[in-house]
């Protein structure tokens, strides 16, 4: 090995070391972007972080929509509640995810964006556990105040008898905006992946 391997080698441990101690608190969200899922919508899996993210996309379309009222919890044990909001078969133009992340170091933007030029971002399932979602938005047919625990426009998406819930089959939404706790894809592919984490990088929206 030569000089200049064995010290860009070690370049390249100290500023993986760096990064993953700035990026540490955002790493959830990342994890939850990246998982491959081998079956359908369900609530998070696991303890969310104590920081929601933004979620961002030009365009997004999907075979159908279910979504009920669930409840995340966080590793120090409080609960947030949360519109779970379960897709199959989405295609996404773009993607874009953002949290602001309080290090000793200050603060830091984590950001992760995907498609557009690359080609567009898709998923078997899409699954995201969000405070609020807005944007234009088409359907092709609709079912609001449906019992959760009968919905069947997404696969494996039930919420609990005698719950609200509502689905959609057939979704188009432009804009879209949401604040989330969670997400999670099932065979997720995301052209032209782009991580960034540092002090005054821009959030999503």
């Amino acid at each position: 090995m030569t000089e200049n391997e064995t010290r860009s080698g070690i370049e390249g441990r100290v500023v993986w070391k760096k990064a993953a101690l700035v990026a540490a608190p955002g790493i959830a969200a990342l994890a939850a972007l990246g998982v491959l899922m081998a079956q359908g919508a369900m609530a998070a899996s696991f303890a969310v972080s104590g920081e929601h993210f933004k979620v961002g996309s030009g365009k997004l379309t999907g075979a159908g929509l279910s979504s009920y009222v669930d409840v995340d919890r966080s590793g120090d044990g409080k609960q947030h509640p949360v519109s779970l909001l379960s897709l199959q078969d989405v295609t996404l133009s773009d993607i874009c995810q953002s949290t602001q992340v309080e290090t000793p170091i200050g603060p830091m933007v984590f950001r992760l964006t995907a498609g557009g030029d690359a080609g567009a971002v898709t998923a078997n399932s899409l699954v995201i556990d969000a405070d609020d979602l807005t944007g234009d938005a088409r359907f092709g047919s609709a079912q609001i105040g449906r019992d959760a625990s009968t919905l069947d426009a997404v696969p494996d998406t039930q919420g609990k008898p005698g719950q609200f819930g509502l689905q959609v089959k057939g979704v188009d939404v432009s804009g879209v905006r949401s604040h989330a706790w969670s997400a999670m894809g099932g065979n997720f592919k995301l052209k032209g992946l782009k991580i960034s984490v540092g002090p005054g990088g821009e959030e999503c929206f």
